[in-house]
């Protein structure tokens, strides 16, 4: 692969920080990188390769920055990341196998459908303690994400608190202290994979990653207050500009 210039790095950097910002408090981070990594030159299936860089890399700082308030959280959050494994394995052996026209159409659609989740409005999900009737989904349901993160990680934490909130009931702050652990351990064999395949760009996947690990670092240490509606804005026109990159291969190069 050729090398990298200078700006691209800077630009995947900051993609990389601000992408891990938006997956820690919620998801949606590889809505921007993904694409982004296609915008710049990658085939579809080496940028869904490289981008598994980024995530281990932030959701690994964002375990060690929680867990100097939450480590007791990792023991059952390791439980349920295991259930993710095996439909992480295949889900990436999948995602690094799929042709690359098959899969930017696939990315196309993904992101159209994320785009517009995130203009739905927001459900109360209910509080309290997970009925023992219920509590079992958590089974399959981390199994399948899983298997959808492991394919394209794409909106995958919308998917994880959807879970951890709607069946174990559990609250914000845990939820995202279960995800980034849960996501980081799943990134692992998922990226193994792609790497055997040489499914990897490492200039751009590292550049990325540093980005990554600095914004999840701020990320843990900050509360959000606001703005909601300006970052789903800004969030919906990049998809845009980068989904008719993917339509347009040669628009803007590359």
């Amino acid at each position: 692969m050729p090398p990298v210039s200078f700006p691209v790095l800077t630009l995947l950097f900051v993609l990389g920080a601000l992408a891990a910002v938006l997956n820690v408090f919620a998801g949606g981070g590889s809505m921007l990188t993904l694409p982004a990594l296609i915008f710049v030159g990658l085939d579809p299936t080496v940028a869904n390769g490289t981008n598994r860089v980024s995530i281990a890399l932030q959701n690994l700082a964002a375990t060690g920055g929680f867990s100097r308030w939450h480590g007791a959280e990792l023991g059952e959050s390791f439980k349920l990341a295991l259930l993710t494994l095996p439909g992480a394995i295949l889900g990436a052996w999948l995602g690094a196998r799929i042709s690359d026209t098959l899969f930017r159409y696939v990315l196309i659609g993904v992101l159209v459908l994320s785009t517009m989740t995130l203009f739905l409005p927001a459900r109360r999900l209910g509080a309290g303690a997970p009925s023992a009737q219920r509590r079992w989904l958590i089974y399959p349901a981390m199994l399948a994400t899983g298997l959808y993160g492991g394919f394209i990680q794409v909106g995958v934490g919308f998917l994880f608190m959807a879970a951890l909130r709607g069946i174990l009931k559990l609250d914000l702050v845990r939820v995202n202290v279960y995800k980034v652990f849960i996501v980081f351990l799943y990134t692992l064999p998922a990226l193994a994979i792609f790497i055997a395949l040489d499914k990897v760009a490492w200039g751009d996947g590292l550049a990325l990653g540093a980005g990554g690990m600095v914004g999840a670092l701020l990320a843990t240490r900050l509360h959000l207050r606001g703005g909601e509606r300006w970052v789903k804005v800004v969030l919906a026109i990049a998809i845009l500009l980068m989904s008719a990159k993917l339509l347009w291969p040669g628009l803007g190069g590359g």
